[in-house]
């Protein structure tokens, strides 16, 4: 069992051409639980953060909710991100998943963010917020 935050807010998911700058807004002033992260690859760059944060000249995808694993997973352990993800297909709930050092993240689309916190309650995760 994992314990889970509901982030306030919606989150962007953002797609910014190779190369692109990221704005200052991204990485200035974070509020209390904002969480921003940011992928380099050739193909370009992708941004997940608080739809008010989204890069203007990005290509986005709105209206996702964010939800966090309150207790960090140990890095070596298996199987943690595959107990939250697993439900929610399961559900056919869409998700993007993203990790940090310290735990685990995912996105669900705000429309079905009712069916996708009850999948993973019944799948024994405890979501608070």
């Amino acid at each position: 069992m994992l314990d889970i935050a509901l982030l306030p807010g919606e989150y962007a998911v953002c797609r910014l051409t190779a190369g692109a700058t990221l704005p200052h807004a991204l990485s200035s002033g974070l509020r209390g639980t904002d969480v921003v992260t940011v992928s380099w690859t050739s193909d370009g760059i992708s941004v997940i953060c608080p739809t008010d944060r989204a890069p203007a000249q990005a290509v986005v995808e709105t209206a996702w909710r964010c939800l966090r694993v309150t207790a960090p997973p140990e890095l070596a352990s298996t199987g943690s991100l595959a107990a939250l993800v697993d439900p929610l297909a399961e559900a056919r709930v869409s998700a993007v998943t993203f990790s940090t050092f310290d735990t685990d993240y995912l996105l669900v689309p705000a429309v079905r963010l009712t069916e996708g916190t009850a999948a993973l309650q019944r799948a024994g995760h405890r979501v608070i917020g």
